[in-house]
């Protein structure tokens, strides 16, 4: 039973320990910053934004790291669907190098997956990411080359979040709208 000193403890932030809220207009500036600080000027040509360039990003799910209110960090989310089954394209996620090595990332990676799933429509979080970063976070290395992505992807680092883990393994397919999916 959770009493309600439990709760209050719980739910106040510690200082410099980063805290998740959900974005607004007034974050555009920080994240549209911030992507070009993390990944620089080829970021338009990378994978996943051709991917937002087809897809829009759902805005209830673009979350924003905090450390003692400054902002540091931020993730989107993107529905879309393969083999038609619903999930969602997580990234870009980006912290600013200031705030690296807090846990801001890991914390936005799993509350944005966390909050996407829970909606019930879609069944997996897709993502490009490191293996090392990603997996002891929930997420399963995919079978290389059995998901295809809009551009170049190293198949290697297509990894996939999902309450069924077989379907890391079984997922198939090219990736397409989050409507085409059942």
């Amino acid at each position: 039973m959770t009493t309600l000193v439990a709760a209050e403890a719980a739910s106040t932030p510690v200082a410099g320990q980063p805290t998740v809220r959900a974005a607004t207009a007034a974050d555009d500036v920080f994240v549209e910053d911030l992507q070009a600080i993390a990944f620089g000027p080829g970021r338009f040509a990378r994978t996943a934004f051709r991917v937002r360039e087809r897809f829009p990003i759902d805005p209830s799910l673009s979350l924003i790291a905090e450390v003692d209110g400054t902002p540091c960090g931020s993730v989107w989310m993107t529905p879309i669907s393969v083999d038609g089954r619903k999930g969602y394209l997580l990234g870009p996620l980006a912290t600013h190098p200031n705030f690296r090595k807090r846990g801001a990332g890991k914390l936005l990676a799993r509350e944005v997956s966390r909050l996407a799933l829970a909606r019930g429509e879609g069944e997996f979080v897709l993502l490009v990411g490191d293996q090392d970063y990603y997996c002891p976070l929930g997420w399963d290395i995919t079978t290389p080359g059995n998901i295809q992505f809009p551009g170049p992807v190293d198949p290697t680092r297509v990894l996939l979040m999902a309450e069924d883990k077989s379907l890391a393994k079984s997922l198939k397919g090219s990736i397409a709208a989050f409507e085409a999916g059942r």
